[in-house]
C-alpha cells in the first residue's frame, strides 16, 4: 500500500485529518498490533478481536514474550514485526511510549505505510523518523474506536 499522504501532520498534531484516515483505514488489507496480550482482559486482546469481528483486516499479532501456545482466535503470535510472511499497513502500537522508537524503527524497516499509537501513546521524535521515511503518524488515538466513527465512510471508499 501507497500513500500520498506521508506525513499530513502539522508540528505538533496527533491526527491526520478524517479524509486522510479515511483514506488510509480503507486501503489497508493488514494490521498488526504490536503488544497485543493473550490475556483476554488486556484491551490490546480486546481491540484484536474487535479488528478481527468487525474489519475486513488480516490481523497480525506481534508479543517477543507471548507463549508459544498463545493465540487469539487462531492467529499465532509473532516475536517481531520481521516474522511476519506479509507486508504490514497498520502497525497498531499497544506499548509504553518510551517503547515506541524500537517499534517505530522496525515498522520503518518493514516498510509499514501507518504507524498508528494507541491512546495514551505518543512519542515526538519516533513519528517524526517515521514520518521522514514516508509513513502516515498517528499518536494518541484508538485504532477501533477511529475505524467505528468512521465506518460508514470507510465503506463507502471500499466500494
Amino acid at each position: 500500500m501507497t500513500t500520498d499522504a506521508a506525513c499530513p501532520l502539522p508540528l505538533g498534531s496527533e491526527v491526520p485529518d478524517d479524509e486522510v484516515l479515511v483514506d488510509l483505514l480503507a486501503r489497508a488489507q493488514t494490521v498488526a498490533v504490536v503488544g497485543a496480550s493473550p490475556n483476554p482482559a488486556r484491551t490490546s486482546h480486546r481491540i484484536a478481536e474487535w479488528l478481527m469481528d468487525h474489519t475486513d483486516y488480516e490481523v497480525y499479532l506481534v508479543n517477543p514474550v507471548a507463549p508459544a501456545d498463545a493465540e487469539i482466535r487462531g492467529h499465532a503470535f509473532y516475536s517481531s514485526l520481521d516474522d511476519i510472511p506479509v507486508d504490514v499497513d497498520i502497525v497498531d502500537v499497544f506499548r509504553r511510549s518510551e517503547h515506541v522508537p524500537p517499534v517505530a524503527d522496525e515498522a520503518i524497516e518493514a516498510g509499514a505505510p501507518i504507524l498508528w499509537m494507541q491512546l495514551g501513546v505518543r512519542h515526538a521524535e519516533a513519528a517524526e523518523k517515521a514520518c521522514n521515511a514516508g509513513a502516515v503518524v498517528v499518536q494518541n488515538r484508538c485504532l477501533k474506536v477511529e475505524y467505528a466513527r468512521l465506518s460508514d465512510r470507510i465503506a463507502a471508499a471500499q466500494d
